[in-house]
């Protein structure tokens, strides 16, 4: 079952040639999430060949117009390409006032169901394979960090031991790989630990972009396998990054370093840093964390299975 991640803007408050504005998506078992939707969001899914039809829900971290500006563009997309399931938006409470707002302004031609969700803190969406949790963080404006869990999947099936326990071939085997316990013919109770092996972990995406760098953050992203962090300014600019609300990349380092991720990715980078000068933010972030990419529109993450 694929799980990747597809960075679709990198850029902070402007729009630049060769980025556009913060985004990145989530594609899981053929089904699309999309964090935040910056302006050029449609152009990077066409060229990424992303069919828009099959996202599922968008999440909105904040209300500043370089996170939302490509949004009236995708729902009014979504009506071109016979979209028959409802579409999800989470985000801050202002969200729903900005999409009704685009909605009679623009006088939208939308033939699906739009369900806006105002988020609080926690579990926000949860299916059998997997949640989405918001937390807060602290910008000019309220804003929300995301993670992506997938919760864990049954260990591996042992036929071995199935068969010196005497369990024919055939349903009960299913029912123990699926973590229900059964019954044999001679009154034995067999449980599915007999036969299987440790739980294996679900994998873990988290999404954090726009606030002061928070201590706490760690807590909420720990043991990520991917960490896309706003890392806006280098470290020389620690003071102005306060004044903003943004942080550093030696900042988003630390978050990543102290919540042991596996791979920190760099976004939502300042546009006084031309494509040249971006190289002085990840030498700032892999002093702390080694493991960092500066992430660049349009490349992707694919995260394997844990064994």
């Amino acid at each position: 079952m694929n799980f990747e991640v597809f960075v679709l803007g990198t850029s902070g408050m402007m729009p630049l040639p060769n980025r556009f504005l913060t985004s990145a998506m989530v594609r899981r078992d053929g089904e699309l999430f999309l964090f935040d939707c910056g302006e050029g969001t449609q152009v990077s899914l066409k060229m990424l060949n992303l069919k828009w039809k099959k996202i599922h829900s968008i999440f909105i971290s904040h209300m500043h117009a370089d996170h939302v500006t490509g949004l009236p563009g995708i729902l009014m997309l979504s009506s071109q390409v016979d979209r028959d399931e409802p579409l999800t938006l989470y985000g801050p409470p202002k969200l729903k006032e900005y999409v009704d707002a685009n909605r009679r302004i623009l006088d939208m031609y939308i033939n699906y169901e739009i369900i806006v969700k105002t988020v609080e803190p926690g579990v926000i969406l949860e299916t059998d394979d997997f949640i989405v949790r918001a937390f807060r963080l602290n910008h000019t404006k309220p804003c929300l960090g995301y993670v992506m869990q997938e919760k864990d999947r049954p260990g591996e099936f042992h036929p071995e031991k199935a068969q010196e326990l005497g369990i024919p071939v055939g349903p009960l085997w299913g029912k123990l790989q699926r973590g229900e316990t059964v019954t044999l013919s001679d009154g034995r109770v067999i449980s599915s630990t007999d036969v299987m092996g440790a739980k294996r972990g679900g994998r873990k995406f988290s999404y954090v972009t726009d606030s002061l760098y928070l201590p706490s953050i760690a807590k909420e992203v720990a043991h990520s396998d991917l960490l896309l962090c706003e890392g806006m300014f280098t470290s020389d600019m620690e003071e102005t990054a306060y004044e903003k609300k943004h942080m550093t990349a030696g900042q988003a380092a630390q978050i990543a370093k102290d919540a042991e991720v596996a791979k920190l990715g760099l976004l939502h980078y300042s546009p006084r840093y031309g494509d040249r000068e971006l190289r002085f933010l990840l030498k700032d972030a892999r002093l702390i964390f080694p493991d960092t990419i500066l992430t660049k529109d349009r490349m992707s993450f694919e995260i394997p299975l844990k064994d």
